[in-house]
């Protein structure tokens, strides 16, 4: 397959970025895009190994047959190769990463149906909780519901610049010790006459 719709998200995910950062989800503008609306959608990371789908293109429901908002993201795999995904799904929002699936119908036949996927993970309040998603398919999609299993998968870590970064310097370690002043009496030192400070 010849990514031409996910080469155009990948390269509008790229200039969302601002020094270094992950883009926004916020910044994420569906007009931007128009033509490739049925192609995109967003994923939302609920819980550790849970992916749900938040907002989806007409494409993913014509491939599964049903609207898909709200359904797991692995509900497009094959059920016996869904486990080995887990991992590589969770590294978009933990590391965070690039995901790049080439997939295939996990049903032979006549209607062979290839599929091509990219997460790009962003961000919001409350961390790296979301993604953008693209999905290209290659073939007759037939009778829906239409799952896939995985013939490549790629996982690219995202270089992200913390802010202040290069300039901050290293936090020194708290050390305790003993105590830097102490209660002095006087009584416990008698001034000679080399100390009188009026002299």
């Amino acid at each position: 397959m010849r990514p031409k719709h996910i080469t155009r998200v990948r390269a509008y995910w790229e200039g969302l970025r601002k020094n270094g950062a992950l883009p926004q989800r916020a910044d994420v503008d569906p007009r931007a895009l128009p033509d490739l609306l049925p192609n995109v959608f967003l994923l939302e990371h609920v819980a550790p190994s849970v992916v749900r789908f938040r907002h989806t293109g007409a494409l993913l429901p014509e491939i599964m047959g049903m609207d898909v908002r709200g359904m797991p993201f692995l509900s497009l795999i094959d059920p016996g190769e869904r486990e080995a995904l887990v991992s590589q799904v969770d590294r978009v929002f933990h590391d965070p990463a690039i995901l790049d699936m080439e997939l295939a119908s996990a049903v032979p036949g006549p209607a062979r149906l290839g599929a091509r996927i990219v997460l790009l993970p962003l961000q919001t309040f409350r961390g790296v909780d979301m993604a953008l998603g693209c999905i290209e398919t290659e073939g007759l999609i037939g009778r829906p519901p239409r799952r896939f299993r995985p013939l490549r998968v790629l996982s690219e870590r995202v270089g992200v610049l913390e802010p202040g970064a290069g300039f901050a310097e290293p936090a020194a370690p708290f050390a305790p010790g003993r105590p830097a002043l102490r209660l002095v009496h006087s009584s416990d030192h008698k001034i000679s006459r080399d100390d009188d400070p009026r002299e």
